[in-house]
């Protein structure tokens, strides 16, 4: 099975980090596969520094590669209308965002769509993607250390309007608390006591299982994905997009460490069990053994 990936990701974000862990556990496993990405950009860097087969993302290039590959999988929109042009292999979209479709056309050229979520299954299937054309696979991350600290952790994403961390800001301050924005959440989860992801939008929220990996108890919103992964009150809270709600949340966690500690076991097992990069690739795989049959 050789796989071709493509992204054009400028940033490291959680797409980036799926395709990245991906690929190498695709070749742990014995899978040959091309990863090409924009030259210079984390995610190249980063395939570049584990020793995988990256090059340069072009047109002509994917054209080239595309006859040597038995699948292309795109994994963001750039990349899924040029591998829409692309003929030689089977295509197959990763969609991790939750906002409708667009091109109908584009939408129509995939042989498999692969949900981030059930939500953004739904969202598929509403722009009239056929639900049998469409396979959920969850997010895979690694299971860091625990926590053990007094961090109160964000992600830094100021510079996305979809995100909250203007809404989180506000609710820590209500709650007379202080956020670390994180632009290292594998470094900051770990001198962490509580996790707060605030969003507008989200497919599923790879952040929040980072933090649940490290037995850090994570306030959500409830919002698109992430009811998914974080179940209220058993593994996490799920809030409401406004300010005193977060607070209220903020405040419950903080005077009960016994149910902090209770919540950030229960998310740390849940990611063990269903979360963690091994699943990912191995449902990934399975994917592809259907469209290859």
């Amino acid at each position: 099975m050789r796989i071709l990936h493509l992204d054009a990701g400028r940033e490291m974000r959680g797409g980036q980090w799926q395709a990245l862990r991906l690929v190498e556990g695709l070749a742990a496993a014995g899978v040959e596969s091309t990863l090409l990405a924009r030259e210079g950009f984390p995610l190249y860097t980063a395939a570049r520094k584990l020793g995988l087969r990256v090059e340069p993302l072009g047109l002509m290039r994917a054209l080239r590669h595309a006859r040597k590959h038995d699948l292309i999988h795109a994994h963001d929109a750039r990349t899924h209308t040029m591998s829409a042009i692309v003929r030689g292999a089977p295509l197959i979209v990763s969609r991790r965002v939750a906002f409708a479709i667009g091109s109908k056309w584009k939408y129509g050229r995939a042989a498999r769509y692969i949900a981030v979520s059930e939500y953004v299954k739904g969202v598929l299937i509403a722009g009239g993607v056929p639900d049998e054309r469409i396979a959920v696979v969850y997010d895979g991350v690694p299971v860091l250390e625990e926590g053990r600290g007094d961090l109160i952790v964000t992600p830094a994403n100021e510079h996305d309007p979809q995100k909250g961390l203007p809404l989180a800001t506000e609710g820590a301050a209500l709650a007379g608390v202080t956020l670390t924005a994180s632009t290292d959440l594998s470094r900051d989860l770990l001198h962490a006591r509580l996790f707060l992801y605030v969003t507008h939008a989200e497919g599923l929220g790879s952040a929040a299982l980072l933090a649940m990996s490290a037995g850090v108890p994570v306030i959500a919103s409830k919002i698109g994905g992430l009811p998914e992964i974080v179940r209220h009150g058993e593994t996490g809270l799920i809030v409401e997009n406004n300010a005193a709600a977060i607070a209220d949340a903020i405040r419950k966690v903080l005077a009960d460490p016994e149910r902090a500690r209770r919540l950030g076991a229960a998310g740390r097992r849940s990611v063990r069990e269903r979360f963690t990069v091994d699943h990912m690739v191995r449902r990934t795989m399975e994917v592809y053994r259907q469209v290859l049959v």
